[in-house]
């Protein structure tokens, strides 16, 4: 009997060893519960063929000749070299049929030579569309041999907390991919372009990533890597910033159709809200943008905007400053209708006005216009539109 129990006590040992060396060397299962585990690697199998690569070239007289032959003959006033810039970045095809790529415009910027690099190595010189500096995007175009273009999302439809995956090609390393999450939307004032409403995310961006696609998980495009808030070493703190879909498709289309972009106008002067004004305009939540003046028989005199009114929301987005309303006009196009919520002697109004163009001239009132510095300054201001 002893020795059953000694067989027993042996056997129940070597199964308890057999249960931690198999621990030790587990690997993680491809499913848990019968449930196949989360990878984004399907869905970058269809979005990253859309994502490119793109080189340029431009001449630049910053060096001199050191040959001892011009030396010789020109001595201090020997004629500049014309030197090559090199400059790397990233690129989203949104038209296979066309072969349509949209960029930052700062990527191609003075580029006599732009070249496209895609995913399966073949590559393509491209010529420029157009550009819209003022809000940092291009079109260029390369021959459509077998392309794959992205799909597009409306960035109105983020939160913040969604995930995402931005695509591009940092450090001229080629094609990379990181994720993170939508750390805030709206951003603007940040002097990066005229025309701001980024997208904030901490999916690592470096420079190279510039052009690159942000998507969604399902591989939608909801915007274009554009900056980042660089450390000491100009790499990734985990703060970067995307131009979002709905911008990049309103510019992306005018481009294609006309090479520029035309910027409507309201005809108002705007400014931000001081802690005086929000007491005094009885704002709970301090946001909004001050009319400071109306230019006469714009739209915005038309549809009953007077100075002094304060816009708090445009086609039922909230404006947050002046800034933040200066991009959302913007992005319109020509004739196109607004609806705008106002605050007016404490209570809520409401008008429709349509986006048009008009000259830069401010509503100088008469007792300014006596002043000598008055007529110099009279074309004079950032944020009238």
């Amino acid at each position: 009997m002893r020795t059953y129990k000694l067989i027993a006590s042996f056997l129940i040992l070597l199964i308890s060893l057999s249960g931690v060396l198999n621990v030790a060397h587990a690997r993680l299962p491809a499913t848990v519960n019968g449930q196949v585990l989360p990878s984004l690697a399907d869905m970058l199998a269809r979005v990253t063929p859309a994502v490119v690569n793109i080189s340029t070239e431009a001449v630049e007289g910053s060096a001199k000749l050191n040959e001892p032959v011009y030396q010789h003959f020109f001595g201090k006033r020997m004629p500049a070299k014309k030197a090559k810039r090199i400059g790397t970045g990233s690129g989203i095809i949104v038209s296979a049929l066309d072969g349509y790529i949209v960029t930052n415009a700062h990527v191609i910027d003075g580029a006599k030579k732009i070249t496209v690099t895609l995913k399966d190595q073949r590559q393509f010189y491209a010529t420029l569309v157009g550009k819209d500096s003022k809000a940092d995007i291009a079109v260029i175009r390369i021959e459509p041999d077998r392309l794959t273009a992205i799909s597009i999302a409306s960035s109105k439809n983020l939160r913040v907390g969604d995930f995402v995956v931005a695509i591009g090609n940092p450090f001229g390393l080629g094609q990379s991919v990181t994720s993170g999450i939508v750390s805030a939307l709206g951003r603007t004032g940040l002097g990066i372009e005229d025309y701001e409403n980024f997208i904030q995310t901490d999916a690592s961006i470096n420079p190279g990533n510039s052009g690159g696609a942000l998507v969604n998980l399902r591989g939608e495009l909801i915007g274009i890597n554009t900056a980042i808030l660089g450390g000491r070493g100009g790499g990734n703190v985990g703060i970067g910033f995307a131009i979002p879909s709905d911008m990049i498709v309103n510019i992306k289309d005018q481009l294609v159709k006309n090479g520029r972009v035309i910027r409507g106008k309201l005809g108002i002067e705007i400014q931000d809200l001081r802690p005086a004004l929000v007491k005094a305009f009885k704002l709970t939540d301090g946001q909004g943008a001050l009319i400071s003046g109306v230019v006469s028989n714009s739209p915005a005199e038309i549809a009953g905007i007077r100075e002094g009114d304060v816009i708090t929301r445009i086609n039922g987005s909230v404006v947050s400053n002046s800034s933040n309303l200066k991009s959302m006009i913007g992005n319109l196009r020509l004739g196109s209708k607004v609806s705008m919520e106002y605050m007016r002697d404490g209570a809520i109004q409401k008008s429709i006005a349509e986006v048009g163009l008009l000259d830069n001239k401010r509503v100088v009132p008469k007792a300014e216009l006596t002043k000598p510095a008055a007529k110099k300054n009279y074309y004079k201001d950032l944020w009238s539109f």
